[in-house]
């Protein structure tokens, strides 16, 4: 052999020969390795499939904004918003699972076991079967396999003590709750199932403060976002917030959202007391400054919500919420001065008055975009920041957002809605293209979700079709509108009317064709 050369790599010469292994056989055995491997890997995936955490609740990546949420998550670790905190480790470490920082995650789970090993030394099974089973999920997922075998069993033992039925899963209060948390800080299309996970929780523990406060705040959020509130809703909920602050006089953001609730229903005297008894308790928590300055804000004091806010972003910098916030009592303002300036007896405001206007529109929207920077999944503020540009004359920025928000995917039904309401008013009446406005208004007014958005699209898309008849009796496309609108209202007769006005000016018009036959059919 030449200095130098390498080894023949057929056989390993430096071992004696009844040693030595060719080739072909390491193949086999690295191959029987791997497949071994596999079977235990799938053997894994079959148990951890069967367990209640956060990988198996159904929490897509998807859905959120993972850094905005891990920014509120180490919020709540920092303020101390709720005493579990090994709830928010958890969803924590699945944000950065998510995010691909495994070896993070385990350190967010471990505080989660150090918190519950020094809090719940009494209960710690109970407290501990999601944090095991979001161990073995992450163990799972860096192929460390023995770890994640190491916490099944713990998730197996600890069902065992608990006497389950089941192998990897118990029926828990605790597990109910934390699930219903993570849903309802996970993104807006979880509220609901949010609210299903408390009543489930509160079925096995009626009067635990914790699972009474999620599922006040569950069905808070979805009347104030995705339903259509009645009188016997507000009532409901208004009795859940008083049973939350009951149970827990010490949480001021449980106590805030009562404040604000009983303000939305008139009672504005005891909203005072409550959100005067919070802010004393609590003068420097983040979550109950912005709640209170949408308290003043909607007491019309955009300047005493602005003081709130600026304090609360001292605190949380990072915070998207509380620059909507701000870009709002901008708004606000803005409004108030134009309304002024309506019943003000001046023909022409004061040149003052226009620098001031501006100030206040280029703040807005310099608030605005912050917040799409910060939570690019916000719908509402791109429909709050499009409207702010069409304000500053700024169309094109405008139809740019409009458009950007539209062609998002996984839009829920009310931001739809939402945002089609908002730009059909821009092209009727900044754009001047009321077909297009038309089509827009439709569009909301299809999703059957009964709320604001859906009640105004109609309002928009009847007024719109009505003045365009006044101009031209014979306008097809607002005889189409009215139809449609009259055929999803279960109005028969004044559709097929309509559909038949408007198909005698557009015979070949295939929508106004295909209302009215199914109109027809269903007399």
């Amino acid at each position: 052999m030449f200095a130098g050369e390498p080894r023949c790599q057929e056989e390993d010469v430096s071992a004696p020969r009844c040693l030595q292994v060719s080739r072909s056989a390491r193949k086999k055995m690295s191959a029987h390795r791997n497949v071994c491997s596999e079977v235990t890997k799938n053997n894994l995936n079959q148990s951890l499939l069967q367990m209640e955490c956060h990988f198996t609740w159904g929490l897509l990546r998807d859905d959120t904004n993972l850094d905005d949420l891990e920014d509120r998550m180490y919020e709540q670790i920092e303020f101390g918003i709720t005493e579990n905190k090994s709830m928010v480790y958890n969803l924590l470490a699945y944000a950065k699972h998510l995010k691909g920082n495994n070896a993070e995650a385990i350190e967010s789970l471990q505080k989660a076991a150090h918190f519950i090993q020094k809090n719940h030394t009494d209960d710690q099974d109970r407290k501990s079967i999601v944090t095991y089973g979001n161990f073995s999920w992450v163990y799972y997922h860096l192929n460390q396999l023995d770890d994640a075998h190491t916490y099944i069993t713990k998730v197996e033992d600890a069902c065992k003590a608990l006497s389950s039925p089941f192998r990897y899963k118990v029926q828990l209060s605790e597990i109910y709750g934390e699930q219903g948390w993570s849903c309802l800080k996970f993104a807006g299309r979880y509220y609901e199932k949010a609210k299903d996970c408390f009543q489930k929780a509160l079925e096995l523990e009626p009067d635990e403060p914790e699972w009474n406060y999620g599922y006040a705040i569950a069905e808070y959020r979805l009347y104030g976002f995705f339903k259509q509130k009645t009188t016997e809703s507000d009532g409901e909920i208004l009795e859940l917030l008083r049973r939350a602050v009951k149970l827990n006089p010490r949480e001021t953001v449980v106590m805030s959202l009562l404040s604000l609730k009983l303000q939305e229903m008139k009672q504005y005297e005891e909203a005072e007391q409550y959100m005067n008894e919070a802010l004393e308790k609590t003068p420097d928590l983040p979550y109950l400054l912005r709640y209170a300055a949408k308290f003043y804000r909607k007491k019309g004091s955009p300047d005493e919500s602005l003081k709130l806010l600026k304090r609360a972003i001292n605190l949380t910098p990072t915070s998207g919420i509380l620059h909507h916030q701000i870009g709002l009592c901008y708004r606000e303002k803005l409004n108030q001065m134009k309304k002024n300036e309506k019943y003000s007896k001046l023909s022409y405001p004061p040149r003052s008055s226009n620098v001031e206007k501006e100030e206040l529109i280029r703040n807005a929207i310099y608030h605005f975009e912050l917040v799409v920077e910060k939570k690019p999944m916000f719908i509402y503020a791109y429909t709050d920041l499009a409207n702010m540009y069409v304000e500053a004359n700024q169309y094109e920025k405008a139809e740019e957002t409009f458009t950007k928000v539209l062609a998002m995917a996984n839009l829920t039904p009310q931001e739809s809605q939402q945002v089609n309401l908002n730009y059909g008013r821009y092209l009727e009446y900044h754009k001047k293209s009321e077909t297009e406005a038309i089509r827009h208004y439709k569009r909301g007014l299809m999703i059957k979700d009964a709320n604001y958005e859906r009640h105004m699209c109609k309002v928009c898309l009847k007024r719109l079709a009505e003045k365009m008849l006044q101009r031209n009796a014979r306008n097809a496309t607002a005889f189409g509108a009215l139809g449609y609108m009259h055929q999803l209202d279960g109005e028969k007769m004044e559709a097929i009317e309509c559909y038949e006005k408007a198909l005698q000016l557009e015979p070949d018009n295939e929508e106004y064709l295909s209302g009215l036959c199914d109109m027809r059919l269903s007399i």
